[in-house]
């Protein structure tokens, strides 16, 4: 990870929540109290995050994060994941926000980890998209990998990708990828997205690298493999919930790419808990 831009991030989320100095805290806490306190996980998961969650700590300061568990780890309610101890008022203000990281980034491992579990019995590989909280993509992309999955491409420079509005514009498939090849460099891969038997055949025709089935109902993309022949990578995207993934699944797709891992999160439920003076 970049870690410039996380704490600039970091920087930026504390600035948001404490723009001049938390009052409560401030008003009851002395300047040199210090204390322990527990982090504990209310529910089961994926944990995702604790280096984002120590980093807030760092950059207030006089805090030291104790790791009981690891990122990637299966956690259980109840479980210790770190002891916090140092300074109290910095424990207190910067609680908020170091939970707000990592129960976001273990709530898109938690997810990201169940659909995987889909995918056990067979070769196909489960993506992520850019379907992302603007600024944080580099976390929850991170939090897809520690659950299990594979990024697909970061943003816009990262890779080519022809989409509908794409073929609407340039005119049809065959144009948009004559276009691209005479604009980008070779060694890029081009991905296009069909929608419907006759688009799969133009972009067989034309040679692109991967395919990408788009809202398709199960007997549509199985007509589309057959066309396909293995001339490109398939990957299959739209619509893909976790009660979908068995029946999708045995399609037999290269990949399966997911926006409800990172768009639809359900926080992990985490919390800091028992502070005790020292």
């Amino acid at each position: 990870m970049n870690y410039l831009l996380i704490d600039k991030m970091i920087k930026e989320a504390l600035i948001e929540d404490i723009p001049n100095e938390d009052i409560s805290t401030t008003s009851i806490i002395g300047v040199d109290l210090k204390c322990e306190a527990d982090l504990i996980c209310k529910e089961d998961g994926i944990l995702a995050g604790l280096p984002i969650f120590k980093r807030v700590f760092d950059i207030l300061g006089e805090v030291e994060v104790i790791s009981l568990k690891n990122d990637g780890d299966k956690i259980k309610k109840y479980d210790k994941i770190a002891l916090l101890r140092g300074s109290t008022r910095n424990i207190l203000s910067g609680e908020r926000v170091a939970l707000n990281y990592l129960q976001r980034m273990s709530g898109i491992a938690t997810k990201t980890n169940k659909f995987v579990d889909k995918l056990k019995d067979s070769n196909m590989k489960l993506l992520d998209t850019r379907k992302t909280i603007p600024n944080l993509r580099i976390l929850d992309k991170y939090s897809v990998k520690i659950g299990g999955g594979i990024n697909h491409r970061f943003n816009l420079s990262d890779g080519i990708m022809i989409k509908d509005n794409h073929i609407e514009a340039a005119g049809g498939i065959k144009k948009a990828v004559e276009l691209l090849r005479e604009n980008t460099p070779f060694v890029r891969k081009i991905e296009v997205e069909v929608e419907n038997l006759d688009m799969v055949k133009e972009a067989v025709e034309v040679g692109v690298d991967i395919i990408m089935l788009d809202n398709m109902d199960i007997d549509t993309a199985r007509e589309a493999l057959k066309i396909i022949d293995r001339k490109a990578l398939v990957e299959f995207s739209g619509n893909v919930t976790l009660e979908r993934m068995e029946e999708i699944s045995k399609i037999g797709v290269d990949y399966i790419s997911v926006g409800e891992l990172t768009h639809s999160v359900k926080a992990l439920d985490l919390s800091l808990k028992n502070l005790r003076n020292i």
